[in-house]
């Protein structure tokens, strides 16, 4: 499951995102860390972390680089200081349980102008954002870091749209995928490759098993639910019937790939 932490000082926000998350220092058991917040009182409301959970654990799972998740309590006292009014009533309304990403120091975000990357791993992100019908890796936002050389997978909240309409959710598992615009399709993606090792591994019980790492608070009260564990199968049914075949399904640009290489 994942850990608990509490936050202890708001540090600052961070302005890129239009749902305003911040920096927090967190305490547990005495040992004190630096995290991304997001909020559960964020506009665009607490789906956009349980699609965070659900695939930024998925994604950990697979083998792709993704900073470690927590749930961080947050007593909105800690806002009574913030002197920017949007940002105060942002932490008032987001006591009790959010999301903290690990804040990865000396990270920078990817480039596609000024880095290279590998077909193989390029085929298993691209395989990876068709599975959760990631509409937000565009190179417009490309929501990847690049640190000491490697790539990290970051922001997963406008992921799995589905589950703003459940009752057409089942139908999303055969949509297909346009990755024209995808980031990291003039790297040449090889999704075939991606497919033949990941599809084995997206197992029931493996989405079961991340599934369960969304706090119960999350899931309650979802309309044509009557309790949490009812939506979590719901997102193992849709993503286990989409894993299949979604590589069958995505579309590529058909320019000449970069050279790696180079």
């Amino acid at each position: 499951m994942l850990s608990h932490v509490t936050a202890v000082r708001y540090v600052t926000p961070l302005r890129e995102g239009g749902s305003l998350p911040g920096l927090v220092e967190t305490e547990d058991h005495g040992t004190y860390e630096t995290y991304v917040i997001k909020f559960t009182g964020a506009g665009q409301g607490r789906k956009t972390l349980v699609a965070e959970v659900i695939c930024g654990e998925l994604a950990r799972r697979l083998g792709l680089r993704m900073p470690r998740l927590v749930v961080i309590g947050l007593d909105p006292v800690l806002g009574l200081g913030e002197p920017d009014e949007r940002v105060q009533a942002l932490l008032k309304a987001s006591g009790g349980p959010n999301l903290g990403m690990e804040f990865l120091s000396g990270a920078l975000g990817f480039d596609p102008l000024a880095y290279d990357v590998a077909p193989d791993e390029a085929g298993r992100i691209v395989w990876f954002d068709a599975l959760i019908n990631n509409v937000d890796r565009s190179w417009r936002n490309p929501n990847l870091l690049r640190r000491r050389g490697e790539l990290w997978l970051i922001d997963h909240g406008a992921s799995m749209i589905w589950h703003h309409n459940w009752p057409t959710a089942r139908a999303a598992a055969a949509k297909p995928y346009d990755a024209s615009d995808h980031v990291l399709a003039p790297y040449g993606p090889d999704v075939a490759a991606a497919a033949a090792e990941l599809v084995p591994r997206v197992t029931e019980e493996l989405l079961t098993e991340v599934c369960a790492e969304v706090p119960d608070v999350w899931l309650a009260d979802e309309p044509g639910f009557e309790e949490p564990d009812a939506v979590r199968r719901a997102y193992v049914e849709v993503l286990l019937a989409r894993a299949g075949t979604v590589h069958e399904r995505i579309t590529l640009p058909t320019t000449e790939p970069k050279d790696a290489t180079q």
